[in-house]
């Protein structure tokens, strides 16, 4: 819809156009393409390996005993079938902002802003809880080379089973990122290249070691809690398939995205599910999953026991530091990049999309997200931040699945690079995966999801489709913010 709506109905059911959308006033067109293929699979790789490996799995494994392998395995099949949805989006709408900017083409404003308190919700508590695990991590590198780790009260947070006063190394790293993202999207993009490879070796090291010392008997109470727990470990280890979602989040900066964007997407699944079943396997049968429990820096621990000596451990302990940068680095981009899209859109204020012009990034955004998520990853324990990434993704799961049906039915010619197989029981099954984990959260994640989700809406009702780029395009495509005779 181009011109102004004249009722609060049609400014939420309104859809943003897929080519020529308008742009709000003072806001920046669109980023510079420098990302290619190898790059952004490895973006994919690098924001998804190593959440649910390095420190998720010591959460998830004491919910389901050695049942977790299925966990991953159900959490992966989910992700998988919304992957193949995102692929034929991404070749179709090739935009930042990922799933909101897909909800905006296919269900609406309304929707759209709904699924972007999803996205940022999901994006800065992912960004903040692999910085907790992070700290981890230097601390175990701390101890055994010097003997010392950081004092509690520097390395955990005030609520932790353990409480200290300030995670500080979890915000020195947040802190990091934001420095190198301001530097540009394709500098970043090269060092998360030369981090991903790092940590994928690191990891196929730690699964050599540790099947030398695997028993089969450590499998044998493999369900200890039945398929609830099974299930409810599988919505804590989807939180590690986030890294999936922050490819589509680079849709303005991607070279020939309608070919690029799938197959990055594809390939990232393909490699981020290999490793994480190896890795757990051979985690399990090296170490009982009773033990898992409380376990900081779990995979180098594994390493400690079963060679008698701390080398190989401080070996997977300083991949863990440089794999967790990159976790880190690529979900605070994709949050940035969604505030970009939002901002342009006209639904968050201007400033969210400026971009610098010497490194062509939006710089503002960094620096918000990286005070916001300081202060999560400073102050919050890893065991609050795990679940409320989970449910934020598998809406935006959901929203991409069901959007893929609606888009086939609305806009049947289209033009689209990759198309889904096996339309639409392919969608379908993809929204019933998602939601079986969904079921499985606890009761208290839905409670403070809703209350967030419920904050961003009341802000679009007042603020947002207000100031929409779609309310009074003028002849060069930019929108004056008006007020509807809809208003409240």
């Amino acid at each position: 819809m181009t011109a102004a709506a004249n009722t609060l109905a049609q400014q939420m059911l309104r859809r943003r156009p897929v080519i020529g959308a308008p742009v709000a006033h003072g806001a920046s067109r669109q980023l510079s393409r420098t990302i290619g293929t190898f790059q952004l699979t490895m973006f994919g790789v690098g924001s998804t390996v190593g959440t649910g490996i390095f420190f998720v799995l010591s959460v998830a494994t004491p919910e389901a005993g050695p049942g977790v392998i299925v966990s991953f395995l159900i959490a992966g099949l989910a992700a998988g079938l919304a992957v193949v949805c995102y692929a034929e989006l991404a070749s179709a709408v090739p935009v930042a902002g990922s799933t909101y900017s897909y909800a905006y083409t296919t269900l609406g404003e309304f929707v759209a802003m709904g699924v972007a308190a999803c996205l940022l919700l999901e994006y800065g508590v992912a960004t903040a809880a692999p910085a907790v695990g992070w700290s981890q991590y230097i601390n175990k590198l701390l101890e055994n080379f010097t003997g010392h780790g950081l004092p509690r009260a520097l390395s955990a947070a005030p609520w932790d089973a353990t409480p200290g006063i300030v995670n500080l190394p979890a915000v020195i790293l947040v802190m990091l990122c934001a420095v190198l993202l301001i530097r540009g999207a394709s500098e970043s993009a090269t060092v998360n290249t030369i981090m991903v490879v790092i940590k994928l070796s690191v990891l196929v090291m730690f699964a050599i070691v540790a099947f030398t010392a695997f028993q089969t008997n450590r499998f044998a109470d493999f369900a200890p809690f039945g398929v609830a727990g099974i299930g409810a470990a599988a919505g804590t280890i989807f939180f590690s398939y986030i890294g999936l979602d922050a490819v589509s989040t680079a849709g303005d900066e991607v070279k020939n995205p309608q070919r690029t964007m799938p197959r990055a997407l594809i390939a990232a699944l393909l490699v981020v599910t290999a490793i994480y079943l190896i890795v757990t396997i051979a985690a399990l049968g090296a170490q009982d999953w009773g033990d898992f429990a409380n376990q900081e820096a779990g995979l180098a621990a594994i390493l400690d026991r079963v060679t008698g000596a701390d080398y190989w451990g401080s070996v997977l302990a300083a991949g863990a530091v440089i794999s967790i940068f990159s976790v880190t680095l690529v979900t605070m981009y994709g949050q940035t990049r969604i505030l970009f899209a939002m901002g342009r859109d006209g639904l968050l204020p201007s400033m969210f999309a400026k971009v610098n012009a010497r490194t062509m990034t939006p710089v503002n955004n960094t620096v918000i997200v990286a005070i916001v998520v300081s202060i999560l990853a400073g102050f919050i324990p890893l065991d609050k931040l795990a679940d409320m990434v989970s449910i934020g993704t598998l809406v935006a799961f959901i929203v991409v699945s069901v959007g893929v049906i609606i888009l086939r039915v609305r806009e049947p010619d289209l033009p689209r690079a990759f198309k889904v197989p096996g339309y639409p029981v392919t969608p379908v099954l993809s929204v019933l995966a998602c939601l079986y984990i969904l079921y499985s959260l606890h009761w208290y994640t839905w409670l403070a999801f809703a209350a967030w989700v419920t904050v961003v809406l009341v802000f679009y009702l007042f603020w947002g489709r207000r100031h929409s780029a779609l309310n009074s395009p003028d002849s060069d495509g930019v929108a004056v913010p008006t007020t509807s005779a809809g208003a409240p």
